[in-house]
């Protein structure tokens, strides 16, 4: 007689709930993306607003008018230590998200500056950002690690930081996220490639294979490679041309 392996509900369910949540919050985003071109917005930064704000809701009546028996500030008139509120959070540095939720929970809740996002994202690498965002990556994100890899950017990083690029580019949607940068994060993108120009220029690490080709670059990255292993670019501005930045 086989012997049948224990599933584990516990993780399928938590995968279930995750699966869930993104796809609920795919569609609430592409609703409010809908609404925000019906309404005619003037500018970007209107229409980013208003698809970042699609999960919050307006309040009930009861939340207006309704009487409250409980006060606003448990922890301001609570003397016992049972009462206590703990407002500080923890995060386990052995820990790594997995998933897409679980990176911009982890984005918006433990990294609260630019140089931690920074050291967050060198910290993740290219391959493991690459198969977070798989599907798609989440909307501003593209334009917020752009800005930050840019205003952060270290000499000794720009191995790392080229190859996130590439993984990114690799996303699925992955013209629909460049198409929607600002114009302050196409400026920020562009700077950030003129200073891996300037790297590749000096860096045999960076030195491109003046025969190779972009998609062989791109083909070698989805066989999931050795974190540490140089890739070789054909031209640093072919792949501005997918950031469409060129």
């Amino acid at each position: 007689m086989e012997e049948h392996e224990t599933i584990d509900f516990k993780a399928l369910e938590r995968e279930l709930q995750t699966a869930l949540a993104l796809d609920e919050k795919y569609k609430r985003e592409n609703d409010a993306k809908f609404r925000a071109i019906h309404q005619q917005v003037g500018s970007y930064e209107e229409f980013r607003d208003i698809v970042l704000a699609s999960h919050l809701k307006p309040l009930d009546w009861r939340n207006k008018l309704g009487a409250r028996n409980q006060p606003w500030n448990i922890c301001a008139r609570s003397t016992s230590t049972k009462d206590s509120v703990q407002v500080g959070l923890s995060k386990d540095p052995n820990s790594q998200p997995k998933t897409a939720a679980e990176f911009s929970r982890d984005w918006r809740r433990y990294y609260s500056t630019e140089p931690e996002k920074y050291t967050f994202l060198l910290h993740l690498g290219a391959e493991v950002l690459g198969k977070i965002f798989s599907a798609e990556i989440g909307f501003g994100l593209l334009g917020e690690f752009l800005v930050i890899l840019c205003d952060h950017f270290q000499l000794i990083d720009g191995q790392a930081i080229y190859r996130i690029l590439l993984h990114l580019s690799l996303t699925k949607r992955f013209d629909l996220n460049v198409d929607f940068l600002s114009s302050r994060e196409r400026e920020k993108g562009l700077k950030l490639f003129q200073m891996l120009q300037r790297e590749l220029d000096g860096s045999p690490s960076l030195r491109p294979d003046c025969g190779a080709e972009l998609e062989a670059v791109q083909e070698t990255a989805k066989g999931e490679r050795a974190a540490g292993e140089t890739i070789h670019v054909a031209t640093l501005q072919q792949l501005m041309e997918v950031y469409k930045l060129s």
